[in-house]
């Protein structure tokens, strides 16, 4: 198997590069993540594939099995319902403290993030207008200047990914546009009581739009989905 690119990898970016797949549906709950396949795909050592194993499996997103070996983590219902138990305790706060901070150019990155969703998702790019969705929260919390929930949010936005790749029944799980438009106009306002209302009943549609008992099937090629 040729590297996915001809560049230095590390067990950093390796990270950052599975974790992507991850959030944008490339990698399915489920799917088998073989250390000779991903020495090979990106052009590593083993060493570095199992260190990159290991801090994805810290983060939650990788489940090492002794003697089976390394899975993308299929998230239970009852760890569904405590992932998004707990965004619903952070992100309205989060929100709140957002607006009293937004500035112009705040506003403008949240508004770029909203357009390039919508492209992907014109495009038929869900899986990458679930990670600009996932950003566009993340960014909320990198905005409140709140460093230690914007690393428990960044966590949590992952694992809420693989939720949705397991148990989602509709569009909507990518997140209602409208939501994150009436967000931003809250922002815009400066009016932080909407923003921490707004999120809250955005994230208890975001919920509703889940069906907790559908599995999905991970996909039949690591090759495949690690491909651009």
């Amino acid at each position: 198997m040729s590297t996915i690119e001809t560049k230095p990898w590390t067990s950093e970016t390796v990270v950052a590069d599975l974790e992507r797949a991850i959030h944008e549906h490339r990698l399915p709950p489920g799917t088998k993540l073989g250390e000779d396949e991903l020495g090979d795909a990106y052009g590593i050592s083993r060493t570095i594939v199992r260190a990159a194993l290991l801090a994805l499996s810290h983060r939650h997103l990788v489940e090492l099995k002794r003697n089976r070996g390394a899975f993308v983590a299929q998230p239970s219902v009852r760890e569904a319902r405590e992932v998004f138990e707990a965004r619903a305790l952070l992100e309205p706060r989060t929100a709140h403290s957002a607006a009293l901070r937004m500035t112009d150019k705040d506003l403008a990155l949240l508004q770029a993030n909203i357009r390039d969703e919508h492209a992907a998702l014109d495009a038929g790019e869900s899986g990458r207008a679930l990670f600009l969705s996932g950003q566009f929260h993340v960014e909320i919390a990198r905005i409140a200047d709140q460093s230690t929930i914007e690393t428990f949010i960044s966590e949590l936005i992952s694992r809420s990914s693989l939720i949705i790749a397991l148990y989602w029944r509709r569009r909507a799980a990518l997140c209602e546009t409208q939501a994150h438009h009436a967000l931003l106009d809250a922002f815009a306002r400066k009016d932080a009581a909407a923003a921490e209302e707004l999120m809250k009943s955005h994230l208890l549609d975001l919920v509703a739009s889940l069906d907790l008992h559908n599995v999905s099937q991970p996909p039949t090629s690591l090759r495949e989905a690690l491909q651009r």
